[in-house]
């Protein structure tokens, strides 16, 4: 299959061009699996697992079902979605960081949240937020212009996504508290976030010995983003019309019963929606310059399109109808290398799914990293084909793509992502030609999101801009 706009691509060269982590040829024991978890959970799966829509297993003593069958999928996540609640293990690594935010809240207190925070992600909000993302990306294109030599990309990319949420959420430069920031969150991400055996059996209402040093990350925590709510309160209130998210937050009312945030409430949707937002917005943007790199004449693609399109901040918005085939690019990197790579839930009671009956207590895994792949649903699942969302692509199967979830706690932000990601990777390529200075040997690992194994240093080139026609 060849992408759209192209003659003489290899899909399997170009499937081969790309990392991918290693797949068991056999059935590994359960202190293997323990490893590969600790170790990359990208590895958990073998190969049935990509063409098999139902796999049963056992893991620590507890039923376990990775599911692939999107109407399966859809029973889980719509038709019977009180049924299953989120894993302990997810709970403990990511409460300290999200506390009883969106992403974790359940039950009515999920319903007020969202009610309340659906208006400020609606799309009359996304020319706002464009202003702010063009904003940050000139300026991160600006930096990245004065550097020489070997980039560390990834960092720049976390440095900008950080940015863009500062800037959109508070209307403020996060210099003053992006290096806390990052350093708390990279620290948390080295030592909390691997779950020990102690994490996967205990209850959730039983602290674990990895809880106790959460617990005092979520101190220092909340204490840094109470001072960073105080400092951008000291604006005081808009004048006219919300500035930003944390206006919109601050003045929000669920439609329903009235009430409004407090102020732990807000605390937890910001941290919320700034590190949900830029952990998995700068991940994506890295994976999208890596295959660029890899790929160059798709590369060619997106600096055509891009060539001579206005990006400023004022009409960032309006240009993004004109990004189609970057577009398109970013959701086929969101298939091949989705942030959000797996999704946990436990049963309450019992229930079927394809026949197959679920006990309580069952744990039901839904992994886009792997739905993403399978055979039932892709051709040439492991080739990068952006023509698959080109317009006039059939598009995939519904609940076969799942870059955002779906249903009912679909990500709030998942427009904003794709408003970013798109302007961001735009504005890049729009400048700069991207190289790889070696790269070799690096696999993609599950952590919080995908994520490179090792440093991948990059070379930046201005790229040039074609002569004027002689008249």
């Amino acid at each position: 299959m060849s992408i759209p706009g192209r003659r003489g691509d290899n899909p399997t060269a170009m499937a081969a061009t790309l990392p991918f982590p290693e797949r068991a040829a056999r059935r590994r024991s359960q202190l293997e699996d323990f490893l590969v978890l600790r170790r990359n959970l990208l590895e958990l799966w073998g190969e049935p697992a990509y063409t098999e829509t139902f796999l049963p297993g056992r893991f620590l003593g507890r039923t376990q079902v990775l599911l692939n069958d999107p109407a399966g999928i859809r029973h889980v996540l719509i038709e019977n979605a009180d049924n299953y609640d989120r894993n302990a293990s997810t709970m403990r690594i990511l409460r300290p960081l999200l506390g009883g935010g969106l992403f974790l809240a359940t039950g009515e207190a999920w319903r007020h949240r969202r009610r309340t925070i659906a208006p400020a992600m609606s799309p009359r909000m996304m020319p706002m937020l464009a202003r702010h993302v063009a904003t940050i990306a000139e300026e991160t294109v600006a930096e990245l212009g004065a550097c020489f030599g070997l980039v560390n990309l990834l960092g720049h990319l976390q440095r900008l996504a950080l940015r863009i949420a500062a800037h959109s959420m508070f209307s403020l430069e996060a210099t003053g508290f992006s290096r806390e920031m990052r350093e708390k969150l990279m620290d948390y991400g080295l030592h909390h976030t691997r779950p020990d055996m102690f994490d996967l059996m205990l209850p959730a209402a039983i602290p674990s010995p990895g809880d106790r040093a959460r617990a005092r990350f979520r101190t220092e925590w909340t204490a840094m983003m109470d001072r960073v709510i105080d400092m951008r309160s000291a604006l005081g209130p808009p004048p006219e019309e919300a500035r930003d998210l944390f206006d919109m937050l601050a003045a929000a009312r669920d439609p329903e019963t009235g009430r409004g945030f407090d102020r732990a409430e807000l605390r937890d949707e910001v941290s919320t929606m700034i590190i949900a937002g830029h952990e998995t917005t700068s991940t994506a943007l890295f994976w999208a310059c890596y295959i660029a790199a890899k790929l160059p004449a798709l590369q060619a693609e997106i600096a055509e399109e891009v060539r001579g399109v206005d990006l400023s901040p004022g009409v960032a918005a309006e240009a993004l109808k004109r990004l189609v085939y970057t577009r398109a690019f970013v959701d086929e990197v969101l298939r091949l290398y989705p942030p959000a790579f797996l999704m946990v839930r436990v049963a309450r009671e019992a229930d079927s799914i394809l026949g197959h009956s679920i006990a309580p207590g069952t744990v039901v895994s839904i992994a886009p990293w792997v739905i993403h792949r399978h055979h039932a649903y892709w051709t040439d699942p492991e080739t990068f084909n952006p023509g698959r969302f080109l317009p006039g692509a059939k598009p995939p199967a519904r609940f076969s793509y799942l870059p955002f979830g779906a249903g009912p706690r679909i990500c709030v932000g998942a427009q904003f992502a794709l408003t970013e990601a798109v302007l961001v990777l735009a504005r890049l390529m729009q400048t700069f030609e991207f190289q790889l200075a070696g790269g070799g040997g690096m696999r993609p690992v599950g952590r919080v999101t995908t994520q490179p194994d090792r440093p991948t240093p990059f070379i930046l080139t201005r790229r040039r801009v074609p002569a004027a026609p002689r008249p």
